[in-house]
């Protein structure tokens, strides 16, 4: 194992977050809070430790990482910068207890928005903007962004984004996969400017206009405000919010493809976004009718919050701006499946991703027919491509696994012994798929600050399981793993 390698990178991770920081820090000198030398203290430690994990002197001849390298430094990586993460909570005093301030990090790097904070008190400008800032970072993957800024890092990098990124296959957009973290970076960077302006335009500050840019982008759904989005009351917020939701859900390929040629067909092309399009429209409309006896049979108000709330629990944003656990059960399920569900395949969202919910009806729709032709070779396609029988098989295994793991984690939460089974299924669903908000005494007006310690650090694992999409967390925790070879 390239042991000295694996402390290189995460020396990198590390600095990198430390230097994410420092807009944070500055903002709380703008604001002169009193967070201001908590956020300065957090990134110093951040940049000092870092610096000393990177500059240490190279004996291996070969900068060659192997996939299970790959896999270790992305799940080591990220319970580091949780780690780092939570310096600003504690240092500050908003959340003093460690268990509450690793959570709350872990779910902002995963993009989760499940919180612990109870004060928001707005002297707190500096870690309110960091605490968004984690959504931004995590997601792209800090991995991402870290071959972005140092392409150079190691020779080769496709491991490390294969680990990171969502999806049942890694597809770079160029041969380079520093160049092709670039180009990401730079679609996602000039799609969070445009969230940006247009909620100034709404008449948002620029403080809370970035803030909600940046966890729209990272589709992670912490707000400044206790009321989460409700607390501007804003058609035109509500509006610019949803598109943007759902537009962060949606395969980046696709952007690039539509820059350097294949315009709006590039999408209408893809399959994965017309059954992801179908099913966030479907679903909205069904919520929708569901919901008419609840808002007076006033359709468009109806609309209004149905279409936010699905947007928000598709795109697993996770941003509130109804109490949805008041809702017909009808509308509750439809928005559990969401939950499932998740968005595209190559973009900031979590859940077990529409490609591969398309992958698992057409293997079950194969084996049906088999029954009845058992000689016929029948192929899975996608995008009229066949799809590699491994792939096929490794989709069906991570929806066994994923379903076994919310399942665990219910019970795992449920030995805290403080809510109800409905509150531990849909908080373990609501950490793996990273989306944010459950139902009971996680709903939409509630927060995980009720769970013990216990609780919070099996919430805080399961968030890190569903970001990486189980398999970097699981390799972590195998002997097999830390052998030399």
């Amino acid at each position: 194992m390239n042991r000295r390698l694996i402390i290189r990178i995460l020396g990198a991770i590390i600095a990198i977050e430390g230097f994410a920081m420092i807009p944070a820090f500055l903002v709380s000198l703008y604001y002169r809070d009193g967070d201001t030398s908590a956020l300065g203290i957090s990134f110093a430690l951040a940049i000092a430790a870092g610096a000393a994990m990177y500059l240490i002197p190279k004996k291996e001849k070969n900068s060659y990482l192997r996939l299970k390298e790959g896999y270790i430094i992305t799940a080591v990586g990220w319970i580091l910068m949780s780690l780092f993460g939570c310096l600003p909570y504690l240092l500050s005093g908003m959340l003093p207890r460690f268990e509450e301030a690793f959570f709350e990090a872990v779910s902002g790097f995963t993009t989760t928005g499940a919180t612990v904070t109870v004060n928001f008190d707005h002297n707190f400008h500096g870690v309110f903007f960091w605490r968004a800032t984690t959504h931004w970072i995590g997601g792209m993957g800090v991995l991402v962004l870290t071959l972005a800024l140092l392409p150079k890092l190691t020779g080769r990098t496709s491991h490390l984004v294969k680990a990171e990124s969502p999806g049942p296959s890694l597809s770079k957009l160029v041969p380079k996969t520093g160049k092709t973290a670039k180009i990401l970076y730079t679609i996602y960077f000039a799609l969070t400017s445009a969230e940006f302006l247009a909620l100034l335009l709404c008449g948002l500050s620029p403080y809370d206009a970035a803030v909600h840019s940046f966890a729209t982008a990272g589709t992670g759904g912490f707000s400044n405000y206790g009321a989460s989005i409700a607390a501007f009351d804003s058609v035109a917020v509500d509006a610019v919010i949803t598109v943007f939701m759902f537009m962060f859900g949606v395969n980046f390929a696709l952007y690039y493809k539509c820059i350097i040629g294949e315009h709006i067909k590039a999408f209408w092309k893809d399959e994965e976004f017309r059954c992801y399009l179908f099913i966030a429209l479907s679903f909205i409309l069904m919520i929708t009718f569901f919901n008419l006896r609840y808002y007076e049979n006033n359709f468009l108000t109806s609309l209004r919050y149905s279409s936010f709330q699905l947007s928000s629990i598709i795109s697993t944003t996770g941003f509130v701006t109804a109490d949805f656990s008041r809702w017909p059960a009808a509308s509750q399920m439809l928005l559990i499946i969401a939950m499932f569900i998740g968005s595209c395949a190559g973009s900031t969202a979590g859940g077990i991703k529409v490609i591969r919910i398309n992958m698992l009806f057409k293997l079950s729709r194969r084996n049906i027919l088999a029954t009845g032709h058992p000689k016929k070779v029948d192929v899975i396609r996608i995008d009229h491509k066949a799809v590699d029988e491994s792939i096929v098989s490794q989709v069906a295994q991570f929806a066994v696994m994923y379903v076994a793991l919310v399942f665990l984690g219910s019970f795992l939460l449920s030995l805290d012994g403080k809510f109800d089974v409905i509150t531990n299924i849909t908080a373990s669903l609501t950490c793996v798929s990273n989306v944010g908000p459950g139902l009971g005494a996680v709903g939409p007006v509630e927060n995980f600050a009720g769970y013990g310690i216990w609780g919070k650090v099996v919430g805080s694992f399961l968030m890190l399981f569903g970001r990486l999409e189980l398999l970097p967390m699981f390799i972590l925790f195998t002997r097999s793993a830390w052998h030399k070879y």
